[in-house]
């Protein structure tokens, strides 16, 4: 197997999943970091970065969510998920929700007070739905 041949690189059957996922993660903790930091320094550039990073990881979760649902048809041939598999689907499904609710918080009013909080849990969601990723691709097994 090539690995720089196209057909290999585009066709895997679940490959697409895990290099996607890296953007809304990365892209939505940088925006809670630079969201945290508008509230503190009370600068509203970091505010405009932390908008604009949140939009883009909001839209970045849908070929995420679609990606995985692809490799669970693929991979699985649409068995009935259970475990791991299953909590990290529905873990994954409210983190994209949360992200795009706090997108949303975002786009309504800037001062929203319980935004931070909801910010927060949804970071932790995304976390440990990573977590959980991290163990089905052999990164976070045991020993």
């Amino acid at each position: 197997m090539n690995p720089f041949d196209p057909k290999t690189v585009l066709l895997a059957k679940h490959a697409q999943h895990v290099v996607l996922v890296h953007f809304p993660i990365a892209l939505f903790l940088t925006a809670v970091g630079f969201d945290a930091a508008a509230q503190w320094t009370k600068k509203p550039v970091f505010a405009t970065v932390a908008r604009y990073n949140m939009m883009i990881a909001a839209i970045a979760t849908l070929p995420v969510m679609l990606t995985g649902l692809l490799a669970w048809q693929w991979q699985l041939e649409g068995h009935k998920l259970k475990g791991i598999l299953l909590q990290h689907l529905v873990l994954g499904v409210i983190s994209s929700i949360l992200i795009w609710l706090v997108w949303w918080m975002h786009r309504r009013a800037s001062r929203i007070a319980f935004r931070l909080p909801v910010e927060l849990l949804a970071a932790l969601m995304v976390a440990v739905t990573a977590h959980l990723g991290g163990f089905l691709s052999g990164i976070n097994t045991p020993g």
